[in-house]
């Protein structure tokens, strides 16, 4: 192989690669690209008083990690309007026990969560009626 042919052949490949390449970046679902970003997407109903103070809880201790209105974040945690958590699963003592304990990850792989310090009993029950309200609006009984 001459030198032309050899340089051809560099340029062929180093162009295939760049092709690959543009084609793997445009097209990654990589939770680096995807992180961040809602899970599911929730219909916001009209919330009772208590829910509206479980929302504002809800915001300040647990948006973070799941996301505005429980929707769950890409490469952060789940979303908390999903079947997965209806009542008959998960029912109101394993919210409880994930806030006061934290929780071994079993449902999604985004790793353990840590207990939240700092909330009280009532407001521990009005994040949970938040969820349960954002659920039924959403389908989850």
């Amino acid at each position: 192989m001459n030198l032309s042919e050899r340089n051809k052949v560099i340029l062929i490949v180093a162009l295939a690669l760049i092709a690959v390449g543009g084609y793997l970046w445009l097209t990654s679902d990589e939770s680096e690209n995807q992180s961040g970003r809602p899970i599911v997407i929730v219909d916001i109903p009209e919330l009772s008083i208590a829910a509206r103070s479980g929302e504002q809880a809800f915001v300040k201790n647990c948006a973070s990690c799941h996301g505005n209105n429980a929707a769950g974040l890409e490469g952060r945690a789940p979303p908390l309007v999903h079947r997965i958590y209806e009542p008959s699963h998960h029912g109101d003592m394993a919210f409880v026990g994930a806030v006061r304990n934290g929780v071994r990850a079993h449902h999604w792989p985004f790793g353990n969560m840590p207990p939240v310090d700092g909330l009280t009993d009532t407001e521990i029950q009005n994040i949970i009626l938040y969820v349960r309200e954002l659920q039924r609006a959403n389908g989850i009984y």
